[in-house]
């Protein structure tokens, strides 16, 4: 088996020195464009790749930023983390990318793994977190950003809202095109020792609030599942909040998802949607613009916090943006539908 081609291997190859070479590669200004082209072209030549973990050490920097998720495959954080993505590497940042699966102890294992990389910065979905969790990322020195929430005690920056106030839009909406009869499935879990949504339970509380702000009951409240939540689920729980609650007028779903799946349990039952029910969701996914009828549905505008989430880590990192806790609020907007 042969060895991988090393830098004095391309030194040879290209005529210089291994200095030289590493200069190259660290985009040093006394490196001429044209030696800089020939060290390149050989490094190509021998299939080189250069040793980012010793680069580091040496510099001091990984270039790269951790991030957390609950979930990979939730289309809400896919655009969070493209825009993300995208933002940082226009600062010559990447990221490293880690699921939690909506469990507090594999966020707290995660967040140890990660700080070992030595990551310039750490973006956390949510604002719970362990104490452990908590003590790490004070421990390690470096920009902590909450997103898709606004924490009581930040630990450092926030990019998010408050996803009780967002699912009020969808409350406000109903109530406004004259339903009283309102239900809401998700948010709720068995047991807190397994995966728990935080931000559907905020959503779940926030439902509560806004039919308490028109004094209607708020007790018509189903579970969809264990998260990450599907449309199974949602129909499943619309199947029995309909059987419980059979005058139900309108459906508030945690997320597309579960609302996507309700609608479409509520139109095998012979439902019209919405002149007998009405749903809306939260998420404002594809399938809530290419479903039929157009699912009503609350825009938390997924990308700006990644956009904005970048903007304030790269600032953060050159040391023009405050290094003292900044809160950057994001707008949810309610996204039109014929569902309600």
């Amino acid at each position: 088996m042969r060895n991988a081609p090393t830098m004095k291997d391309v030194a040879r190859a290209a005529g210089v020195s291994v200095m030289t070479v590493s200069r190259a590669f660290r985009a040093d200004a006394s490196v001429g464009e044209d030696t800089r082209a020939r060290i390149r072209a050989a490094a190509d030549a021998l299939g080189y790749v250069i040793h980012a973990t010793a680069s580091s050490l040496r510099s001091q920097r990984t270039g790269f930023v951790a991030v957390t998720i609950p979930s990979l495959n939730n289309a809400n954080f896919a655009d969070m983390v493209s825009a993300l993505s995208d933002g940082l590497d226009s600062a010559g940042l990447q990221v490293l990318l880690g699921a939690t699966r909506y469990l507090d102890a594999e966020e707290d294992r995660l967040i140890e793994h990660l700080l070992r990389r030595r990551p310039e910065a750490i973006l956390l979905t949510g604002g719970h977190h362990s104490d452990r969790a908590r003590g790490l990322l004070a421990q390690a020195r470096i920009p902590v950003v909450e997103t898709w929430d606004l924490p009581d005690d930040p630990i450092g920056h926030v990019v998010g809202f408050s996803n009780a106030a967002a699912i009020g839009l969808a409350v406000d909406h109903l109530v406004a095109r004259g339903r009283r009869r309102i239900a809401f499935i998700g948010g709720e879990t068995a047991s807190v020792a397994g995966p728990v949504d935080r931000r559907g339970m905020d959503r779940r509380r926030g439902f509560r609030e806004a039919m308490g702000r028109f004094r209607l009951p708020d007790d018509r409240l189903s579970r969809s599942d264990l998260p990450p939540t599907t449309m199974e689920a949602g129909a499943a729980a619309a199947r029995t909040l309909l059987a419980r609650w059979p005058d139900t007028d309108a459906i508030v779903g945690a997320s597309d998802l579960i609302a996507f799946g309700a609608m479409t349990e509520c139109q095998r039952m012979g439902r019209r949607v919405p002149d007998d029910i009405a749903l809306a969701g939260f998420g404002a996914y594809d399938i809530s613009r290419l479903s039929i009828p157009r699912l009503l549905s609350v825009d938390p505008h997924a990308a700006q916090i990644g956009s904005c989430a970048a903007d304030l880590i790269a600032g953060l990192l050159r040391g023009t943006d405050s290094a003292t806790g900044q809160t950057i609020r994001i707008v949810p907007t309610l996204a039109p539908g014929e569902s309600a």
